[in-house]
């Protein structure tokens, strides 16, 4: 996933132009878990760019990494190319 939003403002998410008069109050377990989620996604994301640079800094080629992403060496290349 390319672009992974790691921080949000709470004025991009529309939160703020909720009426708390008007909203019922949830339970924010869902909102939360979905927080935590698209983080660790952010975080995995990083922790796979920094393993794709440590091979490729450590001489593995496009092909080797391809393989090892379960796709072709021009798609990792591509993804992961400076």
């Amino acid at each position: 996933m390319i672009g992974i939003a790691t921080t949000t403002r709470i004025d991009d998410t529309g939160l703020d132009g909720l009426d708390p008069a008007a909203t019922s109050a949830r339970d924010a377990t869902h909102f939360r878990a979905i927080i935590a989620a698209n983080e660790a996604v952010a975080s995995a994301e990083e922790r796979l760019r920094e393993a794709v640079r440590a091979a490729r800094d450590a001489g593995d080629s496009w092909t080797v990494i391809g393989a090892a992403l379960g796709v072709s060496k021009q798609a990792a290349q591509q993804r992961f190319s400076r």
